[in-house]
């Protein structure tokens, strides 16, 4: 059965919050996939402890490597008032999204024969969990608050390639996804990486 889309954050009674980048990378290195809804549930990450990660352009909103193995992919993604992604898919895999600062919409659709048909829109505000699956649809995220916002993304496997809509030509092409920086949380230090603006 699929997690719903919309969950409040609740509390970890057995062994706290999850409280740090490095502890919530440990804890899912433990963690069955089917259990990672609950990992992204039990997050209480303070944004002043993530500052050190942090990658900001004026441009775009940047993806931060957290940690890529073969069975999940963490990524912290930093977004300046405004930005957003494009209308996407997740190349069949499933993605938790913890939002750890700002407001959001999200905005999921439903395509079918060649058309997008606006499915619903919600609100994310801090310590608050989404999921997404493309059983469900596509979707776009957009930060609508008037500060910066920040987010991590969970992939039950990394997710190298995946469709975005372009509206100039009504239809979904493949994009190929990249890493604006790499972080390293075991060592406390972030590598920078060069990378063009991307659409998603």
């Amino acid at each position: 059965m699929l997690a719903p889309t919309d969950i409040a954050l609740t509390h970890n009674t057995e062994g706290g919050p999850i409280a740090s980048l490095k502890q919530l990378v440990a804890v899912l290195k433990k963690t069955e996939t089917s259990n990672f809804l609950s990992v992204a549930q039990h997050i209480m990450i303070d944004p002043s402890t993530i500052t050190p990660y942090t990658l900001w352009s004026e441009d775009h909103h940047t993806r931060v490597c957290i940690e890529h193995n073969a069975r999940f992919e963490l990524i912290l993604i930093c977004w300046q008032p405004g930005q957003k992604t494009a209308i996407h898919d997740h190349n069949s895999e499933e993605c938790w999204m913890h939002f750890v600062q700002g407001e959001f919409e999200e905005v999921i659709y439903n395509h079918k024969e060649g058309q997008l048909i606006h499915q619903e829109t919600k609100h994310a505000a801090a310590n608050s969990v989404t999921y997404m699956t493309d059983f469900i649809g596509v979707h776009s995220l957009h930060n609508v608050g008037a500060e910066r916002g920040l987010s991590l993304h969970l992939y039950a496997k990394p997710i190298t390639s995946c469709n975005i809509f372009k509206p100039s030509i009504g239809t979904f092409l493949k994009k190929e996804m990249h890493y604006d920086s790499h972080v390293n949380v075991a060592a406390d230090a972030a590598t920078i990486v060069d990378s063009p603006a991307q659409d998603n």
